[in-house]
């Protein structure tokens, strides 16, 4: 192993490590240089079950390239197991500087027949588990005066996608979660930032191959590997890329997009006021040609993969 100095020294949290993008970012970050915590609890894409091999595989992997990792097998889901997570790093290396929240399980379902369960085990994960494994970094970041947190979302939230309310809900909340830590702790230099990746992981094999359209469409997914989502990651870790807080990015193989962020975009307005009658006799139409469609992800990124 011959390392940059990108993250040279660093320690890295990364959930959800134990395969697909996970685990290539987890990779990246030791060949660049950092001793990672590969936390996975070993689960099926529906989050069921319980697993050590994933992580520690990984773990042997970065091992085999002369780096330092520990493996990890707390959930991020409930906050005791998430705070265990970073106390591992601390624990076993002293110190965290960077957190990526990978970590995720899909329970798709149109949304008139979505169940509690699958609402809530998918929130859980996601946005909860987001949530409780920065919070418990946090003080650590805001002591040492550093740190760096790397969130996954998803242009299902971002954009639009069928069938995944609570994973859309989830992933849309993790970009304001972001945005808020981002302002809440930049005085402390701590950053945070989005990453929505599009790559053929576990996670989306479930897509149909019906039809010659759907199989075309899944082998053009194909070509975007996890490995193409980790030298953004890398990047955010690493102190070059101290001036970039707060942002959304998209990777789609090749490809790297920033992303929109909501802002007013058209307005009316009546001095006297508005009334329901007035309101859809001037402001609707007035409004309606910038009006957005009921577009997916993929009516956006209509293109193939570059």
């Amino acid at each position: 192993m011959s390392p940059s100095d990108l993250v040279q020294g660093k320690v890295v949290v990364v959930t959800g490590a134990g395969g697909g993008i996970g685990r290539d970012m987890a990779l990246a970050m030791a060949r660049e240089g950092a001793k990672v915590v590969v936390n996975d609890i070993g689960a099926s894409v529906s989050g069921e079950g319980h697993d050590a091999g994933p992580a520690q595989k990984v773990v042997d992997e970065i091992r085999a390239l002369g780096g330092e990792a520990l493996a990890n097998t707390d959930s991020v889901s409930e906050p005791l197991s998430a705070a265990h997570i970073i106390q591992a790093a601390m624990d076993h290396f002293g110190r965290i500087d960077v957190v990526v929240n990978n970590a995720g399980i899909l329970r798709d379902r149109f949304f008139h027949k979505m169940s509690l369960d699958e609402w809530d085990a998918v929130m859980k994960v996601h946005l909860y588990g987001g949530f409780y494994v920065s919070r418990a970094a946090a003080p650590h970041f805001k002591e040492q005066e550093s740190g760096n947190f790397i969130h996954m979302t998803s242009t299902s939230g971002l954009v639009g996608n069928f069938g995944q309310a609570n994973y859309a809900a989830a992933k849309l909340g993790i970009t304001a979660l972001s945005k808020s830590i981002a302002l809440d702790m930049h005085k402390f230099n701590v950053r945070s930032n989005c990453i929505a990746p599009f790559a053929w992981s576990r996670m989306i094999g479930s897509i149909p191959t019906d039809t010659p359209e759907e199989q075309a469409r899944v082998d053009r997914i194909k070509q975007m590997t996890p490995a193409k989502i980790a030298p953004l990651a890398v990047a955010l870790a690493s102190e070059a890329s101290s001036h970039v807080n707060g942002q959304v990015f998209a990777v789609r193989n090749n490809e790297i997009f920033l992303m929109s962020q909501p802002r007013p975009i058209r307005s009316v307005h009546r001095s006297e006021g508005w009334t329901p009658q007035s309101v859809l006799a001037q402001a609707m139409p007035a409004l309606q040609s910038s009006f957005f469609d009921l577009e997916r992800s993929g009516d956006v990124f209509s293109w193939d993969p570059i």
